[in-house]
């Protein structure tokens, strides 16, 4: 017979393991939601749409951040509740998935009077919903398995999707860069393997919870080829932006003073040439994401995602 100990062992794994599947396609959603507007809300956010203004933004501020955000969350209910019913990664799944998000784009729309504050966001973070909605089977559903069944929904594709002609997909062509659709079939590892542990090295070392956001994000920032940047101010803006976040971290990251310093050169410089660094805020909202599903459970440490 098993020892005490080893049964409590074994139930709080199962535990663990089944925490995810807990969570309903509601639950997931407002997850996803609230990712999205800390995202907007963290402050300060280099030229990005944040509490002090609308960085280099003309058509965004931070209350119609909000409003498309909250908007969406029917959407990603939906993306939750078809990936639970279709249980499998398929192209039918792809293609309905394709389907409420493109639905959920007219939602945001008609929400910001017609500006794209979440088109990005719609793809990565609904994916992720998607693949935290999938069945984990004997599989514990930890941020690198929910990343990998959405890369493998990612990698099917869109039949009834039209000719993109969106600015990331001009940037991504003419600069010959991954992009958000890359990101995601190759398993966000700018999240999994840059924001995650970015943002809990940053509380390992006692870092406050804003200041460790933003570092996170200025480590996205530092290795991604964001085309929100290629699109607004081609390499110049790229480079302004990796190697700006660079500087920052290297100074010891945003609650320092002196990288406090470095990151508003970095804005300067992403506000001179009208550049903002929207692809890095979505993975950062991904980020995020999956950092709150790792934390529903209270009685969970801050490592339990093991990644």
């Amino acid at each position: 017979m098993a020892s005490p100990a080893l049964l409590a062992r074994e139930e709080a794994q199962a535990r663990c393991a089944n925490a995810v599947r807990t969570l309903s396609d509601a639950q997931l959603a407002r997850y996803a939601i609230t990712a999205l507007i800390d995202e907007a809300q963290l402050t300060p956010k280099p030229a990005l749409v944040d509490r002090r203004g609308s960085g280099a933004h003309r058509d965004l501020d931070l209350d119609t951040m909000l409003r498309s955000a909250q908007a969406l969350e029917p959407t990603f209910a939906a993306l939750a509740r078809a990936a639970r019913r279709r249980g499998e990664p398929s192209a039918l799944l792809r293609t309905e998935l394709a389907q409420i998000g493109r639905a959920g784009e007219l939602d945001m729309l008609n929400a910001t009077g017609g500006s794209n504050a979440h088109r990005g966001a719609i793809w990565i973070v609904g994916l992720l919903v998607a693949g935290a909605a999938l069945p984990a089977g004997a599989m514990r559903p930890n941020a690198a398995r929910i990343s990998t069944r959405a890369a493998q929904i990612a990698c099917f594709p869109d039949r009834f999707a039209a000719p993109s002609d969106s600015h990331g997909e001009r940037a991504r062509q003419r600069y010959q860069v991954g992009g958000a659709r890359r990101e995601a079939q190759d398993g966000f590892p700018h999240v999994i393997d840059v924001g995650l542990p970015a943002l809990l090295a940053a509380r390992q070392r006692g870092i406050d919870e804003n200041a460790a956001r933003v570092d996170a994000l200025l480590s996205i920032m530092a290795t991604l080829d964001d085309t929100c940047l290629l699109h607004r101010a081609g390499l110049p803006g790229l480079h302004a932006g990796q190697h700006g976040a660079q500087r920052v971290l290297d100074a010891g990251g945003s609650s320092t003073a002196a990288g406090r310093a470095a990151l508003a050169a970095l804005e300067h410089d992403l506000l001179t040439l009208n550049a903002s660094p929207g692809g890095a805020a979505d993975l950062l909202a991904a980020t995020l994401f999956l950092d709150m599903l790792a934390h529903h459970d209270a009685d969970r440490s801050l490592d339990s995602w093991n990644i």
